[in-house]
């Protein structure tokens, strides 16, 4: 539980492209995975940490273990949307984050992400590395956007 003032999620821009779209110009539903997904990459990358390291020098893979995305309105070709992650909350070797979609102050989706830490060799459950069992942590440091 934080005290204080309460830091702000995780911001990172994400243009929409045709690639992203139905004939009709609407964002498929499991492009905001894909969003999503750059997203919590480029929020270990702000502590410097990234999923190819912690692989190659620790053996550890994050995997996402359950997703749950509700759709509130549809995002549209160039559109610019806003997709935020924040920590839920971080156990031995699982943690949960709080992501979303907007168009501005408009709430298109919203999720909850589950990774679970795995050995990379045998796929296995291990506790977090310190790098992220500290991950609590990182939301008291003021998020940056992403440009």
């Amino acid at each position: 539980m934080m005290t204080g003032t309460e830091a702000q999620p995780f911001c990172m821009m994400a243009r929409v492209y045709y690639e992203d779209t139905d004939a009709a110009g609407v964002v498929y539903h499991t492009r905001y995975l894909a969003f999503m997904e750059r997203a919590r990459t480029e929020w270990l990358r702000q502590f410097g940490l990234s999923s190819a390291e912690l692989a190659r020098t620790q053996q550890v893979l994050l995997a996402v273990r359950s997703v749950r995305v509700d759709y509130r309105r549809p995002a549209r070709l160039d559109d610019l949307l806003t997709v935020t992650t924040e920590i839920v909350s971080v156990r031995g070797a699982s943690m949960t984050l709080r992501q979303s979609c907007l168009r501005g102050d408009e709430l298109l989706c919203e999720g909850q992400v589950d990774l679970a830490c795995l050995d990379a060799a045998g796929f296995r459950p291990r506790k977090l590395p310190p790098e992220l069992a500290g991950a609590a942590t990182f939301t008291a440091i003021p998020a940056r956007r992403n440009l």
